[in-house]
């Protein structure tokens, strides 16, 4: 075993899984600054032409998505269960990683969409819709973060892939694989924080926003 690697054992595990971000600081910054950004943005496009979120509120009606909350919403363990399924496969799996496997920075680009369209969706239609934001506000903070760790590794991978040689790689085969092992670290942190944020935002909902409502709206 070399120095470097008995070093490497040495290192805490949750140590390694956060390297990436003390390699890539400034695009870590960056990429936070735009995920928030762009959900606020979303967020004010929402408040100003409010036509549009109440598109989005009808279509969730439409497609069931707002009668299956409203069903599991009085089961949290099931709820959370739920928003985790969905927050890792169809958003993290989906619109992030599997894309930047195939298309470097594809789940950037995804993700930025996503964020506008839920920034439009997350304006309430009601007083009890701004309390239930107070709680909701944490949720989105977590998720997202979880989010900006696997967009910075959709990053690593895709800036590794196509300028091997910036991580030391002699061709784009090895910068590809470098940066799915960087990506790889960063999946487990972000697994964490969207459990973390399942659980909250399921036991938010069913047990904080109607006493706050209580509290606030009289």
């Amino acid at each position: 075993m070399t120095t470097t690697q008995t070093t490497t054992a040495r290192v805490p595990f949750w140590r390694r899984a956060l390297q990436p971000i003390g390699e890539h600081r400034r695009a870590y910054l960056i990429i936070n600054a735009a995920a928030y950004g762009l959900a606020i943005i979303g967020f004010v496009v929402g408040l100003l032409f409010p036509e549009l979120s109440a598109a989005r509120a009808t279509a969730l009606e439409d497609d069931g998505t707002g009668e299956l909350v409203r069903w599991l919403v009085n089961v949290p363990p099931l709820f959370a269960l739920t928003i985790l399924g969905v927050n890792l496969f169809r958003l993290s799996v989906l619109t992030i990683v599997l894309p930047s496997l195939v298309v470097p920075f594809a789940g950037l680009a995804l993700f930025g969409y996503w964020a506008v369209e839920t920034g439009i969706t997350l304006v309430p239609a009601s007083p009890q819709g701004w309390v239930a934001l107070i709680p909701h506000a944490l949720t989105v903070l977590i998720e997202l973060q979880a989010y900006v760790l696997l967009l910075l590794g959709a990053f690593v991978l895709g800036r590794s892939w196509l300028l091997p040689r910036s991580v030391g790689a002699e061709n784009r085969r090895q910068g590809y694989l470098w940066g799915l092992r960087r990506l790889g670290l960063l999946v487990l942190p972000a697994l964490a924080l969207l459990i973390i944020g399942a659980v909250w935002e399921a036991y938010s909902l069913r047990y904080f926003v109607h006493p706050l409502s209580e509290l606030l709206l009289g």
